[in-house]
């Protein structure tokens, strides 16, 4: 059975209602300040994993966290930037609004501030590189370039069947392997299998804003996985990855019941995604997603000691 939503505001509407906020208030919404768990939780599931093999240091871990924040809002703007340019968001976009399109944030500042997002996480990597030497430099140089070609180049990341797979690769396992490296600890198997567990709701996120857009990317000659798969497959895979993540963490941490709010919440998630049409009301479960994630690695966290 497929729920029913409200109709969304129109475009004109939507804009006379952004435009009564703030400048600083747009600000948050083009850098989807909402979504930025899926950036700490990976540096924080490292840096638990290295108090857990022997120690690990808060400087370090702020620095870290601020860095891949950085990272991420600078991609999101200049995403923001990039769609507006490529005419993706249209009248149409089910998603968060893009302020940029809408002509709310002038495109060329919202370039600038993303460079500068750029530029202040390269200082801090800058940093980490004293601690952890080039490898950090490998990785942090492979994030910026992720960063600017998921939208932009020939032809950009987002629009290809790769994205759920590099979000689980970098937002996943080398975050959080390079963070326990960061820590000084060996980077062992548990690391990578943490950060595969970690990155599996990251792709569910990526999965469920392209099921969202399915209709517009298809119109712009993208060919993202939910496009691939159709609107069935992508409700399935979507619970797959949530499921995937709270029985893996289980089999991997030896935890149960602490994984019980997680498994609660990705439920609910699951059967909403499975009964929502594709439409804006999907963006509801955005957030609900980036909790879900939290919420495993406080399970494991919580669960019996390694």
């Amino acid at each position: 059975m497929t729920a029913s939503v409200a109709p969304r505001p129109t475009q004109a509407e939507l804009i006379a209602r952004l435009s009564k906020l703030s400048r600083p208030a747009r600000w948050v919404i083009a850098a989807r300040v909402k979504t930025l768990g899926l950036s700490l939780v990976p540096v924080a599931a490292g840096s638990w994993l290295a108090a857990a093999q022997g120690s690990w240091n808060p400087g370090v871990m702020v620095a870290a966290m601020l860095a891949a924040a950085l990272i991420q809002i600078g991609t999101n703007l200049w995403n923001d930037a990039a769609d507006a340019k490529s005419g993706v968001d249209g009248p149409e976009r089910l998603g968060p609004p893009r302020l940029t399109s809408l002509g709310l944030l002038d495109p060329d500042r919202v370039r600038l501030a993303a460079a500068g997002a750029f530029l202040l996480s390269g200082l801090l990597g800058l940093y980490l590189t004293t601690i952890g030497g080039w490898v950090i430099v490998a990785i942090g140089l492979v994030s910026l370039a992720l960063g600017f070609f998921y939208s932009m180049g020939p032809r950009p990341l987002s629009g290809t069947p790769l994205g759920e797979l590099l979000v689980i690769g970098f937002f996943g396992v080398v975050a959080v392997a390079g963070t326990v490296y960061l820590h000084g600890q060996p980077v062992t198997g548990e690391a990578v299998a943490l950060g595969a567990i970690i990155g599996l709701p990251a792709a569910a996120v990526l999965l469920l804003n392209n099921h969202r857009d399915r209709v517009t990317d298809a119109r712009a000659g993208r060919r993202t996985l939910a496009i691939l798969l159709g609107q069935g497959a992508s409700r399935v895979l979507y619970a797959l990855l949530l499921a995937g993540a709270v029985i893996w963490a289980a089999l991997w941490s030896g935890a149960v019941l602490t994984l019980l709010p997680a498994a609660t919440l990705g439920l609910g998630l699951a059967v909403a995604m499975a009964r929502l049409p594709v439409s804006a009301a999907l963006n509801r479960l955005i957030p609900g997603t980036a909790l879900f994630q939290l919420l495993v690695l406080l399970g494991i966290a919580a669960g019996p000691t390694l």
